[in-house]
């Protein structure tokens, strides 16, 4: 898609004659799709072994080759091994559930005690440059753009940081043009105002950037590598700089390059298989977790959700029971990380996980834009932007630090001190 086009499509909402061209063509004709693996000239290349280390071992997994005589020697080992957690990511472990919950359980009392962190995302801009096909802010879907003005993030930190929480996360749809590093940096600057700690889930970015951002105010950075399936990823991110499969994978160590006290990692459970996309997620986290001991590492877990324009969207194959023995695998294998479970699950099933594994939970969510008051309050705002995907679990602050404490959980809004 050349420039003018895509500024018309990204600011109107609205596709134009020749868009719509482009978008047939991307769909039906691979050739005219930038090659996943080639570099934008502007993106930075690290020297790392871990890509090649985790793709490796996910493309020689055999889910099926584990049997319940490996998941009973898993469990009864003490300490998780690689072999250890592929057999508890397999079938083979379905009947077992009830006692990895129990070990992940006590992993979790051990390493966590009975607290439970609580979180607010904030989306601040929807405009996006990326055609990925499951996500509401892709750049061919019609939907309402908005990106708020500094005043306008500032007002919804406000009304955020009044509801109690002391952490968020700030969010935009992938696009340099409407959401450049300084208009990021300018929210982490007000941020740092309202928050005691600040995260990112933006686009990937180049070292020397997420150090500005860093400076500016930001914690710890989280990116979804959605799939770990290069074959599938390409099918799913027809344009863009997202379509860039290893520049994706590297962010995390590129924020760690540069400072960051935190690095968050997930794949989109529902998009490829996920017995090999819930190894090489954790095997991401285990690699790095290794080279850089210092820093913070958390998962998170989320599922397909539907989203505007296509409500069929669902996850494949990927049931509550499955993403329970996901999440009770990853908390065994790497019983010192973080695992946060988001509003695309019931609330039901929140409270259950964190009362086994998870250690971070958000509350008082919008995948929206310029909402928070409306939902907080009941006071209508002015304009607002279409959010990124449906939500099932609307619980608020209150509600949430509520619930936690009923099912025994420690709710904490942070735990960090700036001298």
């Amino acid at each position: 898609m050349n420039t003018d086009e895509n500024d018309f499509l990204i600011d109107s909402g609205k596709l134009s004659a020749a868009a719509l061209a482009k978008k047939h063509r991307l769909e039906h004709d691979p050739s005219c799709r930038r090659d996943p693996m080639e570099y934008f000239p502007e993106m930075e290349q690290i020297d790392s072994d871990v890509r090649e280390r985790v793709i490796t071992a996910m493309d020689d997994y055999d889910e099926s080759r584990y049997t319940a005589v490996d998941v009973r020697r898993a469990l009864d080992h003490e300490h998780c091994s690689i072999e250890d957690f592929k057999a508890l990511l397999s079938t083979a472990a379905a009947p077992f559930l009830e006692e990895m919950a129990q070990r992940a359980r006590s992993e979790t009392s051990r390493h966590f005690g009975n607290t439970v962190y609580l979180f607010t995302p904030l989306y601040i801009a929807n405009y996006c440059e990326n055609y990925c096909v499951y996500c509401g802010f892709n750049c061919y879907n019609d939907i309402d753009r908005l990106q708020l003005t500094p005043e306008g993030i500032a007002h919804e930190m406000k009304v955020i940081a009044d509801s109690g929480m002391e952490e968020i996360l700030i969010l935009t749809g992938e696009s340099r043009t409407k959401s450049d590093v300084e208009y990021i940096g300018t929210a982490c600057k007000l941020a740092r105002k309202y928050f005691k700690n600040v995260g990112l889930e933006v686009y990937p970015m180049n070292t020397d950037d997420y150090r500005y951002l860093h400076e500016c105010g930001a914690d710890y950075v989280t990116v979804f590598q959605e799939t770990y399936d290069l074959k599938k990823y390409e099918t799913l991110h027809l344009l863009g700089h997202k379509r860039v499969w290893p520049y994706r994978f590297e962010a995390q160590e590129r924020a760690l390059r540069a400072g960051m006290r935190g690095v968050g990692f997930s794949a989109l459970l529902g998009l490829s298989d996920y017995h090999k996309d819930a190894l090489a997620t954790a095997l991401h986290v285990y690699y790095l977790q290794r080279r850089y001991p210092q820093a913070e590492f958390s998962l998170s877990c989320p599922r397909l959700r539907p989203i505007i324009n296509n409500e069929k969207i669902n996850p494949r194959d990927v049931s509550e029971r499955v993403l329970c023995q996901i999440l009770c695998a990853y908390r065994i294998f790497l019983p010192y990380v973080g695992i946060t479970v988001s509003s695309r699950e019931t609330a039901k099933f929140r409270n259950g996980i964190a009362r086994i594994c998870a250690t971070k939970i958000s509350a008082g969510v919008s995948t929206g834009i310029g909402d928070h008051e409306e939902k907080y309050t009941g006071q209508e705002t002015g304009e607002t932007g279409d959010a990124q995907f449906e939500i099932a679990d609307t619980r608020s602050i209150a509600n949430m630090y509520g619930d936690m404490a009923s099912e025994g959980l420690q709710p904490v809004l942070n735990d960090y001190l700036y001298v």
